[in-house]
């Protein structure tokens, strides 16, 4: 299939500082950045920076980012279902991950997160994908952000929300294990009835549940 890859820049104003909104990044852009040390919610900033230039050059990887004065300050990451995962089981060519999306501290409550994801979504790029997304609450920066998990839960619906990512069921073990946890999908205007249908059993296991 067709990855569509258009890139999208946005000035962002923060605390009276341009702040630059664009994607998708090659590989070679990220190159040149440096990461702010607060994104360290999934690895050291440093090793984070190496693992945005490895999506950056995926067929069909994303990287968003904002980037002040050289330095990454969020982003978020597109790619397919790691293959250790239920969601690769389809081998859907037009399912994609939302993956990673984090914004240093000092930034956050500022509607830059809204920015990075709806970048993404911009020019009619992911309308020949279904995109999900896996909301984890042990991923969570419950003790940053001073919230409970029905709180964060609530805020992270409200953002997905924003490009028109809806609640999906499923009998995924790790979902079903919290009640916080949930799953989140966007279907694009082009992605055929069969991708669909295969989406269905994918997040299905238990047949009597479909």
């Amino acid at each position: 299939m067709e990855h569509r890859k258009i890139r999208v820049s946005h000035t962002f104003v923060y605390n009276s500082k341009n702040i630059t909104v664009s994607g998708p990044l090659s590989p070679g852009l990220l190159e040149g950045l440096h990461m702010h040390p607060d994104l360290d919610a999934f690895r050291k900033p440093s090793e984070q920076l190496e693992a945005l230039i490895d999506i950056a050059g995926l067929p069909e990887g994303r990287v968003i980012a904002a980037v002040e004065d050289q330095t990454v300050i969020g982003y978020v990451t597109f790619h397919y279902p790691d293959e250790m995962e239920l969601w690769s089981q389809g081998g859907m060519m037009d399912l994609i991950e939302l993956g990673a999306v984090e914004v240093a501290n000092g930034y956050r409550g500022s509607g830059l997160g809204k920015l990075l994801i709806s970048t993404a979504f911009e020019r009619e790029q992911l309308e020949n994908c279904i995109v999900y997304t896996t909301e984890y609450y042990w991923h969570w920066d419950l003790k940053g952000s001073g919230l409970d998990v029905w709180a964060y839960r609530k805020m992270m619906e409200k953002l997905m929300k924003t490009v028109d990512m809806v609640w999906y069921a499923t009998d995924d073990p790790e979902i079903c294990s919290h009640p916080a946890n949930c799953l989140m999908v966007r279907i694009g205007r082009e992605v055929p009835m069969s991708s669909q249908e295969t989406f269905d059993r994918v997040r299905f296991r238990q047949r009597f549940m479909y």
